[in-house]
């Protein structure tokens, strides 16, 4: 059976369109099922993890018009933006671009991914610009004074992304571990979310087009074409979306042990046409291949697992306060990613489930099922404990939700 995207809208709009989102599909398949494209019209997908191509394109009031000339360079919050190019000439406003990985100048520990979320929260921030002539000019603004916020994703949502692993003694840093990671073998980090990502079940984009309209952070955006460093194997997508729009409980800063990096949710609509662009989001975590590396370096694939780490595993930690010895410097505390572990408190909106802080704490106080993998290293298997998701399962469900409902209630037309 084939349907065309007119039809598909015509059943959204009339309220008879079948939506389900892809691990929905998926646990059909696993029952025994055999759903044909006469039986739904679209899937929802859905991921959120570590987007460093991430970018922000700003327009702000800095002072009066003629209190400067020309900004030279600029910070928000400490932050380092790259004011310019355009002839903004004794206006007292600034155009600017600044990465959700650039760090702040003041707090090593504070990035723009800790930037955006708390514009996007609206607290103010702190702006400073120096002038041509070397002048400083100090004032605030919250998000809803920018004229312009418009968030760039310029690699977002590989198709499948890779697990890391150090074999050697000494710890490694990276941006692919919340922490130094420590060796050998103590632990596995991964991203990637499986059999929900959005290119796992449009693998060839025959269902996204530049164009198309996707949810970025839970704002309606564009997929604008393939992001850099796409490839036929591991596409990604280059997306665009208003940053005034979002929801801060999609975005945020996260701590590695490089530095601060940017998280990001993304979710896609695939209209179904056609039984094969059905089949290919029957997909499975445990059918999709996950490479493991060494932390050192991406090129060294030492070995392979698959997204079944996902399969039957805690979304969010347990914190037991009993068992809590107060320590005079808490390991979770300095190590938690998104600082959602503050003061013997657990904000539960701010948690990533990155399993660090049951990785971290040596008295047990959180309890997790992070999950396991087992690898084949030099002809002997090993199995490693999860020590760092750098992707949250919870969140990319809940937007692919989100999606399913806004479709659903007409408010998302192909």
């Amino acid at each position: 059976m084939k349907k065309t995207i007119q039809e598909i809208n015509h059943r959204i709009c009339e309220g008879k369109a079948t939506i389900l989102t892809a691990e929905e599909v998926t646990c059909l398949v696993k029952d025994g099922e055999k759903p044909r494209a006469e039986d739904i019209d679209v899937v929802t997908t859905g991921t959120c993890g570590i987007m460093s191509g991430t970018a922000a394109i700003f327009h702000l009031p800095v002072s009066e018009p003629g209190t400067f000339k020309k900004a030279k360079n600029i910070l928000l919050n400490g932050i380092p933006g790259f004011a310019g190019p355009c002839p903004n000439e004794w206006l007292g406003s600034v155009d600017l671009m600044m990465y959700g990985t650039s760090q702040s100048i003041y707090d090593p520990q504070y990035g723009g991914g800790f930037l955006f979320e708390d514009l996007i929260k609206g607290k103010e921030i702190e702006i400073e610009v120096e002038d041509l002539e070397g002048n400083i000019i100090k004032s605030t603004a919250i998000l809803d004074d920018f004229g312009t916020a418009q968030m760039i994703g310029i690699r977002f949502a590989f198709k499948n992304y890779t697990a890391f692993i150090n074999p050697t003694s000494n710890p490694v840093s990276s941006i692919f571990n919340a922490v130094d990671m420590e060796g050998p073998f103590k632990g596995i980090s991964f991203s990637g979310c499986g059999e929900l990502n959005p290119l796992q079940n449009d693998p060839k984009l025959n269902s996204i087009h530049s164009g198309s309209k996707l949810l970025i952070n839970n704002s309606e955006g564009l997929f604008i074409g393939l992001g850099t460093r796409s490839s036929p194997e591991k596409p990604n997508m280059m997306i665009t979306a208003d940053m005034k729009k979002m929801d801060p409980y999609y975005l945020g800063g996260f701590r590695t042990g490089a530095g601060p990096e940017v998280y990001n949710s993304v979710a896609t609509a695939i209209p179904i046409l056609n039984d094969e662009i059905l089949t290919r989001t029957f997909i499975k975590n445990e059918d999709i291949i996950l490479p493991i590396c060494d932390i050192k370096g991406r090129h060294s694939v030492l070995s392979q697992t698959t997204y079944g780490v996902w399969n039957n595993v805690d979304e969010r930690p347990i914190f037991e306060k009993d068992l809590c010895q107060r320590c005079a410097t808490c390991l979770v505390e300095e190590r938690c990613p998104t600082k959602a572990f503050q003061k013997n408190e657990l904000n539960q909106a701010k948690c990533f489930g990155c399993g660090m802080c049951a990785y971290s704490c040596p008295f047990g106080s959180f309890q997790m099922e992070r999950g396991t993998v087992l690898m084949n290293w030099k002809g002997e298997m090993k199995e490693l404990e999860v020590s760092c998701r750098q992707s949250d399962i919870k969140r990319a469900r809940k937007l692919a939700e989100e999606l399913k409902k806004r479709i659903q209630n007409k408010n998302f037309i192909f």
